[in-house]
């Protein structure tokens, strides 16, 4: 059974930094995505970090491009997304999601339950 346990989330001022863990269980894959998304009340998740793991390169909008960084640890079987400079509108529910990777497409996505970042002016 596939498992993603966020950590990390909590409270913080524009400005500072703070660093989610996505502890993942079940999920062996070697080619596989991973991505971070986020969401708020009544508007459509946004995925601010998403990567193929075999040689792709991290994908960001521009709304958090430059602040927001995502990182494994294959051993630890674990992604963190590094965010620095946080900004108030980067307060939501962060969840972490792993994905299978064939045919050159992320295939079948497997979400963890959200931590929520709340940035205060």
């Amino acid at each position: 059974q596939v498992q993603l346990v966020e950590s990390g989330g909590g409270s913080v001022q524009a400005g500072g930094s703070l660093r989610l863990s996505c502890a993942v269980f079940g999920f062996y894959y070697s080619s596989r995505c991973m991505g971070w998304y986020r969401q708020v009340p009544r508007k459509e998740r946004e995925g601010v970090a998403v990567v193929q793991t075999r040689g792709g390169t991290p994908v960001y909008p521009d709304s958090v491009k430059g602040r927001f960084t995502i990182s494994q640890d294959s051993a630890k079987n674990t992604i963190y997304l590094q965010m620095d400079s946080l900004k108030p509108e980067d307060t939501a529910t962060y969840s972490c999601a792993a994905a299978t990777y064939s045919y050159g497409a992320c295939q079948i996505w497997y979400w963890g339950q959200g931590t929520q970042v709340t940035v205060s002016s």
